[in-house]
């Protein structure tokens, strides 16, 4: 990222400032002939000696009006409390000043540094862009300067609604070519959020270590004191000036978060006093897994980390052609289950112990999800969780919006979940669900009773008001779906009398199975299901089956390739399910089931598939909702077979995490397979060759996990490379598949870029 300010006046040569100055001169800034100069002021003149002999700065001078002349872009760095003297000072100058200077900070605070600016300058110029860099060290001084002090960390920018748009991308692309990752959020969200992340745990290291030092064993006490504690306290030797002044112009947020945490530590007192065992265990795995949680969401780009932060890069794919689709697999727990497993069993009474549990990110949000409304989780260790349940009324308030990631299953369910409860929730997620319409849940369950808002267009947030009385309807349901079916079952859990669900066409009962399991009857009769409200759910054992939707890919894979033999073990057959299979069957794949049986009330069996020459088909329109989330799969079996196959009522897949008719078609279209679009479907026709049927390219995935697999898949009969974009959503419901995929012979490169380069590449997964 290439700077063009042709010169930086930094006021206040400290370690964030000198830090920048060296970030910007390794980056090239002003060295070797290029254009650029960086100058400084700071009352120190030994701290401006120093930075000109480390050659971090051209010049500078303990007078700011001298410096301020043919400045272009002025970054003040000072204490938060000296702001706004530096800011009256500067006015003085900044009519003397070139007309298209811009003004940034580095601050901590920003409600107070505008609130300076607007004193100072008499209004909030359109030229000033607030910024902080999350970075820093407990060492100070331009000494103590790192060039790679903001390398992969964030600098938050707060612009105003005045704030000149070329401001922002000068000062942005200033702190790219540091190396950090830019992002812009609302002053107050900033001051809230560096309240709770950063400005209360250095109060909280601050007071830790004086307490300690003030007793008669200190000595003692710091002789003895382990990594974690060195850890944690680190922080405490910070300049307490400068997080003095943090913590006056922060107050009112500080104050906040630190009520918070005193709520938080009287009730871990109290669990404490009292041996509730139950209470710690909730708060410490709550706690536990929430480190671990949002650590992987940081570093992994498949989902946004907060509500308005973007992510570090894409992750690609690059899938050689070739494999041969041979051996025995057995793949994750069905997603669909595992959400179910977890929001059945905090419910229940008594403990419910989980195997085979898919520990992919979807299935995680929702697990955290129940910890933050106080529900004691114990996992997941290697598919196993257990589940101590609170009962139906037992679950509390979170302390803030609920996130389910990637998860329009886990949005929906809670919504009917949610509607019920006491206490008022917000469920959000990420950019890409956020899209996604929710007011066919959002619909009918006001027809129930249930308060609810939405985005624009019924899209997230759910904003879900507690304590509504809920009663129970008779629903027919407009378009076959199992996510709106399962959220009103959930929600007539709470209402009263009895609620009833028809649906056009049959789609999966897992919820109404694992009901009655959990001892809540639920009954059918043709195309409605019905249950009572009031009643309880009692705990049992669960043992989730391996996920269909995970197995179609690899059935696809041995159903399209010369040669393959393919055992899937343990797979969920529940009828509801079996679309895929009944299709490729149609299509003529050599496909038998094994060792059929039930398990926890849902039936399983081992797949076996061998290649067999596929022909296109007309797609029966009562297997279409059983094979819903396979369609991406289906279609590169489509491309593969000998005809046209010819799929119609497949509305549904156009509002998935993609248009995901849309979405293969563009990618068929870059593959070279012929193929028309219509509104409720599409027509494929394969050559049915012998050798690859299509080409390469690079196709985008548009973030769906599905989308991007079966492309993967597809390189096994193509000729050349296939590029797949924006792949990290695979994470979500499948996060080994390329473990797997290596497997059966597919040859499978990552990597990880951004804009303007690639940031990481994880490496090459073969043949084992």
């Amino acid at each position: 990222m290439k700077v063009t300010e042709p010169r930086l006046l930094i006021v206040g040569l400290g370690l964030i400032g000198g830090s920048l100055a060296a970030a910007l001169r390794e980056a090239g800034f002003g060295r070797e002939g290029a254009r650029g100069e960086i100058v400084a002021c700071d009352p120190d003149a030994e701290e401006i000696a120093r930075g000109v002999a480390m050659g971090l700065i051209d010049s500078g001078d303990t007078r700011l009006g001298p410096m301020v002349k043919d400045a272009s872009m002025i970054l003040l760095a000072v204490p938060v409390l000296a702001m706004e003297g530096v800011m009256r000072e500067l006015a003085e100058y900044l009519d003397k000043a070139a007309a298209d200077v811009v003004i940034t900070d580095v601050g901590s605070t920003k409600a107070a540094i505008r609130q300076a600016a607007e004193r100072a300058f008499g209004g909030l110029p359109s030229n000033l862009v607030l910024g902080h860099p999350i970075a820093g060290s407990e060492k100070s001084g331009v000494a103590a300067s790192n060039p790679r002090l903001y390398q992969n960390h964030k600098v938050i920018l707060t612009p105003a609604e005045t704030t000149r748009p070329d401001a922002v991308a000068r000062v942005r692309r200033l702190w790219e070519a540091c190396g950090a990752e830019v992002l812009e959020m609302a002053v107050e969200r900033h001051d809230q959020v560096l309240a709770r992340t950063s400005h209360l745990p250095h109060l909280l290291a601050f007071s830790l270590v004086d307490s300690l030092a003030r007793q008669d064993e200190r000595l003692e006490i710091f002789r003895y004191a382990a990594g974690g504690f060195r850890d944690f306290t680190r922080i405490a030797g910070s300049d307490p000036v400068m997080w003095r002044d943090i913590f006056v112009a922060n107050r009112e947020a500080v104050l906040a978060s630190l009520d918070d945490f005193e709520a938080g530590l009287a009730r871990l007192r109290q669990a404490v006093e009292s041996s509730d065992s139950d209470a710690m265990l909730a708060t410490f795995d709550r706690a536990s897994h929430a480190r671990h949680y949002f650590e992987s969401l940081l570093n992994k780009t498949s989902y946004q980390a907060e509500y308005h932060m973007q992510p570090q890069g894409k992750l690609t794919y690059r899938v050689s052609p070739g494999g041969n689709a041979q051996g025995r697999l057995r793949v994750p727990g069905d997603k669909s289950i595992s959400h179910r497993s977890i929001m059945l069993g905090a419910l229940a009474e008594g403990v419910t112990e989980v195997k085979g549990f898919l520990e992919g990110e979807d299935s995680l949000a929702t697990l955290q999800a129940f910890r933050e409304m106080g529900v004691a989780i114990e996992g997941p260790h290697q598919g196993r969780v257990t589940i101590h349940g609170v009962g139906m009324h037992g679950l509390k308030a979170p302390a803030g919006p609920l996130y389910v990631g990637n998860s329009g299953t886990a949005m929906r369910l809670f919504s009917g979940l949610l509607a019920g409860q006491a206490f008022d929730s917000e469920l959000t997620g990420d950019d890409s669900l956020t899209k996604r319409p929710m007011n066919r849940v959002a619909d009918p369950l006001r027809l129930m009773g249930a308060r609810i808002e939405t985005a624009e267009g019924g899209r997230p947030p759910l904003k879900i008001s507690g304590g509504t009385k809920l009663e129970g309807i008779e629903y027919a349901m407009p378009m076959a779906s199992a996510q709106v079916k399962s959220c009103l079952l959930l929600a007539g859990l709470y209402a009263e009398g009895e609620t009833r669900v028809r649906e056009p066409a049959p789609t999966r009962d897992h919820t109404e199975r694992m009901l009655n399991g959990f001892g809540y009857p639920v009954l059918r009769q043709g195309d409605t299901c019905w249950l009572e409200g009031g009643n309880k759910l009692v705990a049992g054992p669960i043992d989730v089956p391996s996920d269909i939707s995970s197995a179609t890919f690899f059935l696809v894979a041995a159903a399209i390739t010369p040669g393959s033999d393919l055992l899937l073990e343990h797979v969920g057959i529940n009828p509801t399910r079996i679309g895929v299979i009944n299709i490729l069957k149609l299509m003529g794949a050599d496909l038998t089931l094994e060792n059929s049986r039930e398990v926890g009330g849902e039936p399983v069996a081992e797949i076996r598939i061998r290649y067999a020459p596929l022909k296109g088909i007309d797609i029966p329109v009562e297997q279409v909702p059983l094979a819903i989330d396979e369609f991406p799969a289906l279609f590169i079996a489509a491309a593969n077979a000998a005809g046209r196959t010819r799929l119609r009522g497949a509305e549904e897949l156009r509002v998935k995490e993609s248009d995901r008719i849309q979405a293969m078609a563009d990618g068929l279209a870059v593959l070279g397979v012929e193929h028309s679009v219509v509104k409720d479907g599409i027509d494929i026709v394969g050559n049915g060759a012998s050798g690859p049927s299509y080409g390469g390219g690079r196709v985008d995935s548009l973030g769906d996990h599905r989308i991007a697999m079966a492309f993967a898949i597809a390189a096994l009969r193509a000729s050349e490379d296939i590029v797949i974009d924006d792949c990290a959503n695979v994470a979500t419901s499948f996060p080994d598949f390329i473990t797997l995929a290596g497997r059966i012979g597919l040859n499978v490169t990552e990597e990880r870029v951004t804009e303007e380069r690639t940031t990481e590449k994880a490496g090459e997964v073969g043949h084992e």
